[in-house]
């Protein structure tokens, strides 16, 4: 018997995501909002001798934030905030509890898509598209932040959140977490006689289920703050100066950063390799920072402008309109990569004489109308909820309905966006939103 063996060499290219320690300082630092970029260079500071800070003196017209839309958020104090925030406590178990290897880099450029109740904000397939990663890496990463603390965090929706508590709770109710995976809708459109004839179990079972769920928490991330008790430091600041837009870095929030030149000079000429080597590595970490500082503000009003240009209107109106803009067509206006425009708009605020507004707050998806012109969501959303408001409640409009109603006036979508807008708005089905009276 004749043992042949063939040996061959190929070649293949694959594309990762590959980050020095510089550029993933870089990335952190354009991720922070001023008060955390704050907190991040005292806490530098602390560990580099040679890291000087002139602190920031910043006082604004405005006390209280508002939407996009103009409405007023919730009363924010002067008084910073001081716990661990959830952004930092996911780092922190990351980077204590998972190796330095690619499938951790996945891991915290997901971190960065988690707001402030736990959930995660962006799809993997998204994600997937921005880091090129596989499907099953970006899975796998995902499976990893869910394991973190506090449980529930990393979830896509309410029911994973309740599923992950449900998961690592041992005094859970045996069935509960398989009921929350196939009887979710079930249980919460409260049609307990489906679940108990198909699972064979009687009601005041789905009741002990439904009283321990109530129990859950659906936003995890809560517990590590919130907005109330914080106060917004503006990134830029907005005017109307006869007419045109007048934009303003916000330099007064921003902490100087100094060099350390007479401890500096006090070692520089050291006989001592190791206090050279320190002393260079200081050096290094101090540049590094600097640029890295520089470059977010760069960054930041790069992408702060952009928006301002493309969003003249709302400046100028009274009416506050907003026109459709997403963070792609950002991204390829200034040549730079779709997530570092999610970075430069995450947690930074545009001042402006209606107040202080989030960056992200600008970014308006668009649907196309049947005259073939766009038509940002947030006019859909404001027609849809105008049409359910004055809808007879003993005939309360179907999504089906509602759907052809706006495809006569110009915004043809189609049932499904109907009622995904709708639970966006917190509007009930309509056989929820039927009165009897």
């Amino acid at each position: 018997m004749k043992f042949e063996q063939q040996v061959s060499q190929k070649q293949t290219q694959t594309q990762k995501l590959l980050m020095t320690q510089t550029l993933q300082q870089s990335l952190q630092v354009l991720h922070f909002s001023i008060d955390e970029l704050n907190q991040y260079i005292k806490s530098q500071s602390m560990e580099n001798p040679l890291i000087e800070i002139k602190e920031a003196n910043y006082t604004s017209n405005y006390a209280k934030p508002k939407s996009s839309t103009g409405q007023e958020l919730d009363s924010f104090s002067q008084v910073a905030d001081i716990h661990e925030s959830l952004f930092e406590h996911l780092i922190q178990q990351i980077h204590l509890n998972y190796r330095d290897t690619y499938l951790r880099i996945l891991v915290l450029f997901l971190v960065e898509y988690i707001d402030l109740n736990g959930y995660l904000k962006i799809t993997l397939e998204e994600a997937q598209q921005i880091t090129k990663a596989e499907p099953i890496q970006m899975l796998d990463a995902l499976t990893l932040i869910q394991q973190l603390d506090p449980a529930g965090v990393g979830a896509r929706n309410l029911q994973e959140c309740l599923m992950l508590q449900t998961e690592r709770d041992q005094k859970a109710p045996s069935l509960a977490y398989y009921v929350l995976e196939e009887f979710f809708d079930e249980l919460v459109g409260r049609k307990w006689d489906v679940i108990a004839k198909k699972l064979n179990i009687g009601l005041n079972e789905i009741q002990l289920i439904f009283d321990y769920i109530q129990t859950l928490t659906p936003t995890p991330g809560a517990q590590y703050g919130s907005v109330e008790g914080l106060y917004v430091i503006p990134d830029i600041t907005v005017k109307v100066e006869e007419g045109k837009l007048k934009v303003i870095p916000n330099r007064q929030g921003m902490p100087e950063l100094r060099f350390q030149q007479n401890y500096f000079e006090q070692f520089k000429d050291s006989q001592d390799i190791e206090v050279k080597k320190y002393l260079q590595n200081k050096v290094q970490e101090f540049e590094s920072l600097r640029k890295a500082i520089m470059q977010r503000g760069d960054t930041v009003l790069a992408v702060g402008k952009y928006i301002i240009d493309a969003q003249q209107e709302y400046f100028l109106d009274a009416t506050r309109p907003l026109k459709p803009l997403t963070m792609k067509e950002v991204a390829n206006a200034l040549d730079i990569h779709e997530s570092t425009v999610s970075r430069a708009v995450n947690g930074k605020y545009i001042e402006t004489d209606n107040g202080i507004v989030e960056m992200r707050d600008f970014f308006v998806q668009s649907i196309v109308g049947t005259d073939g012109k766009e038509v940002a969501n947030s006019q859909v959303k404001t027609r849809l909820k105008e049409l359910v408001d004055q809808e007879n409640k003993r005939k309360p409009l179907s999504d089906q309905k509602l759907s052809e109603i706006l495809a006569d006036e110009g915004m043809e979508i189609s049932r499904r966006t109907v009622a995904k807008y709708r639970d966006e708005l917190g509007i009930l089905v309509s056989s929820k939103r039927k009165r009897f009276d």
